[in-house]
């Protein structure tokens, strides 16, 4: 098989995806330029985004019902506003500033778990789920300070009608594979 990338990919070389809301424009562009301001070498590879399933490892077999899978959450779940507002971080247990979610959050969670609940997906989280948008990750503390102050009065509504499918080579950005929209 060959990726998109045009690597080669066997059959039991395992495919990495991840489900997320993308943070769409202006606040997408902003919040992404903002982690790479603050010396998060990850801006270059992750737009900003609200994740639903974090990098997860599945045998490529399993994509099909995961997909599937993908779909029926999509079509059970509706399109709801998320809102974004302030700062948050969750030091002193992760060197991580995000923007925080005020409203939205139980349709996040309802989503996130569902998606979840997929065919041939197992994976260890050290953490609850949590919505958020990270902003800085694993940055030297002052940048954390900086970016955590500066954006304390960010603010934005955002109409969530899809998610997004992503995959990881291991290198570049991560790439969209398809969109899901909500209730159907």
């Amino acid at each position: 098989m060959v990726r998109t990338d045009g690597s080669q990919q066997t059959e039991s070389t395992p495919t990495r995806i991840g489900v997320a809301v993308d943070i769409p424009e202006p606040w997408g562009g902003l919040l992404t330029r903002r982690r790479a301001e603050a010396g998060d070498p990850q801006a270059a590879y992750v737009p900003a985004h609200l994740t639903l399933l974090g990098p997860t490892e599945i045998a490529p077999e399993h994509l099909p019902a995961v997909e599937a899978h993908l779909e029926k959450v999509a079509a059970d779940h509706l399109p709801y506003t998320l809102h974004l507002r302030g700062t948050g971080t969750f030091r002193p247990i992760t060197e991580v500033v995000f923007v925080a979610v005020a409203a939205g959050i139980s349709e996040c969670e309802l989503l996130a778990e569902a998606i979840n609940a997929a065919p041939g997906l197992r994976r260890e989280t050290r953490f609850p789920y949590h919505p958020h948008v990270t902003v800085a990750h694993d940055v030297d503390p002052t940048a954390l300070d900086r970016v955590y102050e500066d954006l304390a009065g960010f603010e934005a509504h955002i109409e969530v009608v899809k998610f997004t499918l992503f995959s990881h080579s291991g290198e570049a950005r991560w790439q969209p594979r398809r969109d899901y929209l909500l209730g159907g």
